[in-house]
């Protein structure tokens, strides 16, 4: 055998030029891989972005439902109140009617107190649920573009 022919099928490059050759080839495709993980990072940036506006848009649903809680604490204090003093009027051992009837009238009095409040805090809970809705829409928008 010859060795012309085998010097022939390298193509008359030299083992450090094809390898090098190699080198050069997988370095290209690398760069165009990092182009598109910069592309997916900028991608993510913005969604982080999105998700950041969402994160501040939740905040000022807590402090809504904050406001509500703080609500809910006045009413409690209210209706402990109450029931402290319908306890000392139990107490008495005495006639109580004209009492009686002033506490009556001051339950009567908180009952329609309460329901106007717990009408105001329906209303606030309603309208949160609804932008609860809106931002769950937009996030779940966001979500099926980011897949």
């Amino acid at each position: 055998m010859s060795e012309e022919s085998t010097q022939n099928l390298n193509g008359g490059r030299s083992f450090e030029e094809r390898v090098f050759a190699r080198f050069d080839a997988m370095e290209g495709r690398f760069d165009a891989i990092d182009g598109r993980f910069d592309a997916v990072d900028a991608r993510f940036d913005a969604v982080d972005r999105r998700f950041d506006a969402v994160d501040r848009r939740f905040d000022g649903v807590d402090a809504r439902f904050g406001a509500v809680d703080r609500r809910f604490d006045g009413v409690d204090a209210a209706i402990g109140d109450l029931n402290s003093r319908v306890e000392r009027l139990e107490v008495r051992s005495y006639d109580t009617k004209p009492i009686w009837e002033q506490a009556l009238k001051e339950i009567v009095d908180v009952k329609r107190e309460l329901s106007k409040r717990l009408d105001r805090i329906h209303a606030l809970v309603l309208e949160n649920s609804a932008d609860l809705r809106d931002v769950d829409e937009r996030v779940e928008k966001l979500e099926s573009k980011v897949e």
